[in-house]
């Protein structure tokens, strides 16, 4: 592999099968090369922008599109099997979380969107600049609108929306109209933006 993008080391910009090497450049010019588990499925292969972050413990599986600036945290799963994940520019999708898709339905995540801790994402659209909390579950044909927030610990259920700007809680979710905090979703995204270029420099192994 010689063509490096961003952080890791592949094919410039798809990833062609091979395990892409997660390159971190510490201070001093000491580097720590890390093995990042990105496969293709088929003919259904990554396309990961030049300047996102993925973490060497998050994995990533075929139809899947990862936008510029975007981080991909330890533990989280993109499984683009039966159809495709497409994540924008400046979103994170946090520790644990689970982005799945069905045959019909795709998984679509906007630009500066925060995915917290444990989201279970499947087959749903999440619009720019929204925030789903921690261990919430968004399913199929369900839509969360701009500048909209799911609660911690709430469901979406299937076809459900939530308009924009409004705060859905709950398991269902319960509409709360108006209730977001647009600038606090903001806030969070640029916060993993900056998150992803400091693992970049700071970020090493001890083994």
């Amino acid at each position: 592999m010689t063509d490096c993008f961003g952080s890791m080391c592949g094919s410039s910009g798809a990833v062609r099968g091979e395990l892409p090497l997660l390159v971190l450049r510490n201070r001093g010019g000491a580097t720590t090369v890390l093995l990042v588990p990105i496969y293709a499925l088929g003919d259904k292969v990554p396309d990961i922008h030049p300047d996102a972050f993925v973490h060497p413990e998050a994995v990533i599986i075929g139809a899947v599109t990862i936008g510029a600036e975007s981080t991909i945290w330890p533990g989280a799963v993109l499984r683009g099997d039966d159809g495709y994940i497409s994540v924008g520019a400046r979103t994170s999708i946090q520790d644990g979380a689970v982005l799945h898709t069905t045959a019909f339905f795709p998984t679509t995540v906007g630009d500066d969107c925060v995915i917290g801790h444990l989201v279970h994402l499947e087959g749903c659209t999440i619009e720019d600049g929204a925030l789903v909390g921690s261990a919430s579950v968004v399913l199929h044909e369900a839509v969360v609108h701009s500048g909209a927030l799911v609660a911690a610990n709430s469901t979406v259920l299937n076809r459900g929306v939530v308009p924009a700007g409004a705060l859905a809680v709950g398991s269902p979710v319960t509409i709360k109209e108006g209730r977001a905090d647009v600038a606090q979703i903001k806030l969070s995204a640029e916060v993993y933006v900056h998150k992803g270029h400091l693992y970049r420099e700071k970020m090493r192994r001890l083994d």
